[in-house]
């Protein structure tokens, strides 16, 4: 261990590498609730540190109540950054949050993490950190990514001592800063060294400013790890659950909203992530569930592994259902049908569309001939026409006579059928002719306005 334990002592200065989704928020609010810690949030996209410091209503990541948050602190304690040496240099304390996509290549692909961006950092911290460091885990991380972390740090650096610490995010888009202020828990996992107490100790102290003790919890570094996939695996099960459910109902007459609210009356249960909906999105909940199929592979554990598979394969069964039902409505062709498409973001109260089941119902309602207009109130057409151009299967697009984005919805009523994919609350109140809807807010029985019966198989 080095002379300047510099994390024995109270953090001055944090870095986060990661200016997205949850890296901005997370640091925004410590930097408001901690004034006398410097936080620089940095990144290598320049246009995303531009917009984190251009107009606050420009802001790259759209959550309520984020805006005031970084109005409060930017420019006092709290910076955007592209100079990412600089800032790892000066830290004591420093939050990984780069983006962990599922492999595309080689081992595991499909379904392990791609690490590359974490090994990276790790890299990058390695070779400008002139003073020992806490390194803090804060993306979504397979179990004992952790001593991928130590083994790259001590191989390009012998000089400094490292602390790895796992600190998983558990926000809810659309809430985080209000999950970020109250949070349901704080985890902390670490070493049982006594340099890895006192690591955990420093961040259990910034934390402690606004958080109350007995809501932070301390574990070993891989039972934190692994916290963060099964909390997202057992929440993304309940909806397919109770989605697998709604196509029961609909053989049964069964009212899956009444079925809900009997299931969620029960104590043990509890009423949330009951809502039978077109499926669940976003960046963790497909991800994580994939990566926990691939290690329990790894481990040999095929039963488990399956188990897990199903939670992705109901979620995919219940997207292909509610297309179905719009295009066996219209007869298996869509051709020459205006359909317009209300919602892209994956939930309401976010600009984040990352594997939105909008995507997917949208892609087989064009496939069969539909002629979409497109409409979301935070999603913007470049992040729109990304999303078509990424998980599309098609070589090009026919923009002018089958696809549209509109900024407004001021020229829809006259489309033959409105589909509702994102629960954004102006949508509540929009006039339509119920015949035309389309809800997947609500899915069947009644949920498909005055054409539900029409739609049963």
């Amino acid at each position: 261990m080095s002379a300047n334990t510099s994390y024995f002592m109270k953090v001055n200065n944090i870095c986060c590498i990661g200016a997205g989704y949850v890296g901005g928020p997370t640091m925004a609010v410590i930097a408001l609730k901690c004034p006398d810690i410097k936080v620089t949030v940095v990144d290598i996209n320049k246009d995303r540190i531009d917009s984190w410091n251009g107009p606050l209503d420009q802001l790259p990541v759209y959550e309520p109540g984020l805006k005031e948050v970084v109005e409060s602190a930017r420019g006092k304690n709290l910076f955007f950054s592209t100079d990412i040496h600089r800032a790892i240099h000066r830290s004591e304390m420093i939050f990984v949050a780069v983006n962990t996509p599922t492999k595309i290549n080689g081992d595991g692909a499909g379904m392990a993490a791609d690490l590359r961006f974490v090994e990276a950092c790790a890299r990058e911290i390695a070779k400008y950190s002139k003073s020992d460091k806490i390194v803090i885990e804060k993306s979504t991380l397979p179990v004992r990514t952790a001593e991928k972390i130590k083994e790259i740090l001590s191989l390009h650096n012998k000089k400094n001592h490292f602390e790895i610490l796992s600190n998983p995010e558990f926000l809810a888009e659309g809430t985080a800063i209000k999950d970020l202020f109250k949070s349901d828990r704080v985890l902390i996992g670490g070493d049982k060294s006594s340099s890895g107490q006192k690591a955990i100790e420093a961040l259990v102290n910034i934390y402690s400013n606004w958080i109350p003790r007995e809501k932070i919890l301390t574990t070993n570094v891989w039972s934190s790890e692994l916290a963060k996939l099964a909390s997202n695996a057992m929440l993304a099960q309940r909806i397919s659950s109770i989605n697998s459910l709604s196509a029961l109902c609909e053989k049964t007459g069964a009212d899956v909203g009444e079925l809900s609210k009997a299931i969620g009356m029960d104590h043990r249960i509890g009423p949330h992530f009951l809502n039978a909906s077109v499926g669940f999105g976003g960046s963790c909940f497909q991800k994580d569930i994939l990566n926990l199929v691939y290690l329990c592979k790894h481990f040999g554990l095929e039963e488990v592994s399956e188990y897990w598979h199903q939670v992705i394969k109901i979620n995919d069964y219940q997207k292909n259902r509610f297309a179905k039902k719009i295009i066996d409505h219209f007869g298996g062709d869509l051709s020459g049908k205006r359909i317009v498409i209300l919602g892209w973001a994956f939930k309401s109260n976010t600009n984040d569309s990352r594997e939105s089941p909008s995507i997917y119902v949208t892609e087989k309602l064009h496939k069969s001939g539909a002629c979409l207009e497109i409409y979301d109130p935070m999603v913007m057409k470049n992040s729109i026409l990304s999303d078509i151009n990424s998980y599309w299967n098609i070589d090009k697009l026919d923009f002018d006579r089958t696809l549209k984005i509109i900024d407004n919805c001021s020229d829809i009523f006259s489309a033959d059928a409105y589909v509702i994919l994102t629960e954004w609350e102006e949508f509540l109140n929009m006039e339509l002719d119920p015949a035309r809807v389309f809800d997947g807010r609500k899915i069947l029985n009644e949920s498909f306005y005055s054409i539900g019966r029409g739609l049963e198989n």
